[in-house]
């Protein structure tokens, strides 16, 4: 039994479930609870204020559960390391506790945390918590990672997936060793706000998804649940998630293969770190991209001429947030139409994404651009035009997010490739969709 140990939050801003915040409680007399706001993500300008203010409410959230257990959540900025090492100092501390992540920087910022542990001759206890099942519990029969989607989920339902856990401890550390606030941009009204109780609403009215297949796929409808943000942040727990879908929707619910994409996608990034920054099919490593910065400017901002593409981009720009459908629609024409690293798309949805996972994004952005384990084959590309007409035929979703078409009527906008008005102020799609397709699958089929 410790003392005095730490619990640093991370990506599990709740009290419930909370695999090693609870470790901790019931292995120390008193547990001081902190989050440590990176020193570099602070002073980053590119990241979304969207996802900060989020953070910002998820924390706010958190500190009020922690309050109504006489104590509070102590907060820093600056190096991980270098502070737990003066906390450790300075406040006696004779144990750390933390949740285990998967990405290249969260490993690095591990590493360190443990040499400063070892110095300070104390233990630092990792749990595994983000995920349903530990990476290397689920293999094939040779002892591999799967890297094929249906088998894996095959393999995955056969794990049983324990309850959450509640929590009723109340041996948290009760005085502040913390003065500092970290204030983040606060967005009025956002379309995803933070927080538990946010996230518990979501899980109370889950039923409303029922029909969740028959209308995900159209944009101006937004039956999405936004759960993808509160796992992020872990406002809830994947297993709370998976436990409310399975009471609620069943097992066999569409919902349920969605966590079970987080579950791949996450296991693929633990086996095989590389592919944060490689193609995972190797024969697509040596592919010669583009990179005009005049066509990737033009795909950030939300300028290309494809409306559908379009309304994404000003979605995410504004909102934090994009439909998942419509990812899947400006990946592919920022891969397959403008034949642009997918790796710059992946860095800018990490950048402005409230819900932003790096194994998910990864793997989507693989998937879209044909390059990952499992992926799209290259050879279907998705058609903006076509997209748009089917999924948004009243471009309802479009003329919400591009004013500048609002006047027209759908017939036009999409056809708006065939015949552009002279008085449209808006602009010319700024390539040839079936050109460039052809193009792609040139570029692909030529890689060996």
């Amino acid at each position: 039994m410790y003392e005095k140990s730490l619990f640093i939050f991370r990506r599990d801003l709740r009290l419930h479930d909370n695999t090693g915040l609870i470790k901790s409680l019931e292995h120390s007399k008193s547990v001081i609870p902190c989050f440590i706001f990176d020193a570099d993500l602070v002073k980053n300008p590119k990241i979304s204020k969207f996802r900060w203010t989020f953070l910002s409410q998820s924390i706010s959230d958190l500190d009020l559960q922690l309050k109504k257990k006489n104590s509070t959540l102590n907060q820093f900025q600056g190096d991980s390391s270098l502070i737990i090492d003066e906390i450790i100092r300075k406040h006696h501390v004779d144990a750390i506790f933390a949740n285990t992540d998967f990405s290249k920087y969260s490993k690095s910022r591990d590493a360190k945390i443990h040499q400063v542990c070892k110095k300070n001759n104390i233990n630092f206890h990792n749990s595994l918590d983000y995920l349903l099942h530990n990476p290397n519990e689920i293999k094939t029969n040779d002892e591999n990672p799967y890297m094929i989607y249906s088998h894996f989920y095959k393999k995955a339902r056969q794990f049983p997936v324990r309850s959450p856990s509640k929590n009723s401890k109340k041996n948290y550390f009760n005085a502040k060793i913390s003065s500092a606030q970290i204030l983040a941009p606060e967005i009025k009204n956002p379309e995803i706000p933070g927080g538990r109780n946010e996230g518990l609403k979501i899980l109370k009215n889950l039923e409303k998804f029922i029909d969740y297949k028959k209308f995900r796929d159209f944009p101006s409808l937004f039956h999405t649940t936004t759960l993808s943000a509160h796992n992020k942040f872990g406002t809830l727990s994947i297993r709370e998630i998976h436990h409310a879908i399975k009471q609620k929707l069943g097992l066999d619910h569409i919902l349920m293969g969605e966590i079970y994409w987080r579950e791949f996608f996450n296991h693929i990034l633990f086996h095989f770190p590389w592919s944060q920054k490689k193609s995972f099919r190797k024969k697509f490593q040596k592919i010669r991209w583009s990179n005009s910065k005049e066509h990737f400017s033009a795909w950030c901002n939300g300028k290309t001429g494809f409306p559908i593409v379009d309304a994404g981009m000003r979605q995410l720009n504004q909102s934090g947030f994009m439909h998942n459908r419509v990812r899947m629609i400006v990946a592919s024409f920022l891969t397959k139409d403008l034949h642009i690293d997918w790796r710059l798309g992946e860095r800018y949805f990490a950048k402005k994404l409230v819900d932003y996972d790096p194994g998910v994004n990864v793997g989507n952005w693989q998937w879209a651009a044909s390059t990952g384990c499992d992926s799209v084959p290259y050879f279907r590309i998705f058609n903006p035009w076509l997209q748009q007409e089917k999924f948004d035929s009243e471009c309802l979703y479009i003329k919400k997010w591009v004013p500048e078409l609002d006047n027209l009527p759908p017939k036009i906008i999409h056809n708006l490739w065939k015949s552009f008005p002279e008085d449209l102020d808006y602009v010319h799609p700024m390539v040839t969709h079936k050109i460039e397709s052809e193009k792609a699958k040139s570029i692909f089929k030529s890689q060996k």
